[in-house]
């Protein structure tokens, strides 16, 4: 079964339409699809449709950013009930104040000779409430100050470069509360992006447990090789159940194509055997 439930459309950071990433998707071989658009559920409703019409299994998603240790995290939210009046507001709350840092982002880019970085990035965004990083790279490979988006990170918005502001995102006990009032499970994005120390790494996968968190990622596109077999490792020693997926935002963006991952390793309970 090729699953893979991390992705975005352009209703957050990604580029295509979610009807686009779902074609794409099911183009690539993937036959369990879920669309975890930052912060924002608009387009479950486009995505579920396309992903049904095309003989997909589709996985309502969202992808939450939360705030732990000083540092951010992302718990992914699968199998959710988009209508859910709880995860609805939860999601409007996290995305109040992007608005304030994209505009501390541009001054930090002004301050070391990039101007006017706050237009460039609304130029690819297609809703300004969720604004992000990522906007702001495009505008700066568009513009020639780097190759790609990954540069872009390493030299500019990456923790500790000249362009990077924090921002206090959703609590980890929230994030988890809305997805389970939503009836969804939850999964931590993508762990091996996190700079923690494995003492704190342990305390965070201890506290998501206790809240009610049961699944990692572990094949991803933000992971290398040497990472599916750390957090396989991972997965055993705390009981998770096991996710992949792609990470998916445009065409040329991310390491691996949609339908490309290899599979989870054979021992691992995959989190979309509830759901299928």
């Amino acid at each position: 079964m090729n699953a893979d439930l991390h992705c975005h459309s352009n209703v957050s950071d990604g580029l295509l339409a979610p009807a686009d990433v779902a074609r794409r998707a099911q183009a690539g071989g993937v036959t369990v699809w879920a669309l975890t658009d930052h912060d924002e559920i608009g387009g479950q409703a486009e995505a579920s449709a396309t992903a049904q019409a095309l003989g997909m299994r589709y996985l309502p998603g969202v992808e939450i950013s939360v705030t732990w240790a000083g540092k951010t995290v992302h718990v992914v939210g699968l199998g959710i009930d988009p209508a859910c009046p709880t995860l609805i507001a939860g999601l409007y709350a996290t995305r109040h104040g992007r608005s304030g840092r994209a505009r501390a982002i541009a001054a930090a880019l002004e301050a070391v000779g990039i101007p006017g970085a706050y237009e460039g990035a609304l130029r690819f965004v297609s809703n300004p409430d969720l604004i992000s990083r990522t906007h702001f790279a495009r505008f700066l490979v568009d513009e020639g100050f780097a190759q790609s988006t990954a540069d872009v990170f390493d030299r500019f918005l990456g923790d500790g470069k000249p362009g990077y502001v924090p921002h206090r995102w959703a609590a980890l006990e929230d994030a988890v509360a809305w997805i389970k009032a939503a009836g969804g499970v939850a999964v931590i994005a993508h762990p091996g992006r996190y700079r923690y120390t494995p003492l704190e790494f342990d305390a965070l996968f201890g506290a998501f447990i206790d809240l009610g968190g049961e699944a990692i990622e572990v094949v991803t596109g933000s992971h290398t090789p040497d990472q599916y077999r750390e957090y396989a490792d991972v997965a055993r020693r705390f009981g998770f159940e096991a996710s992949r997926g792609s990470d998916f935002h445009a065409p040329g963006e991310g390491r691996i194509e949609l339908g490309s991952l290899p599979p989870l390793p054979a021992d691992l309970t995959p989190v979309w055997e509830r759901f299928v």
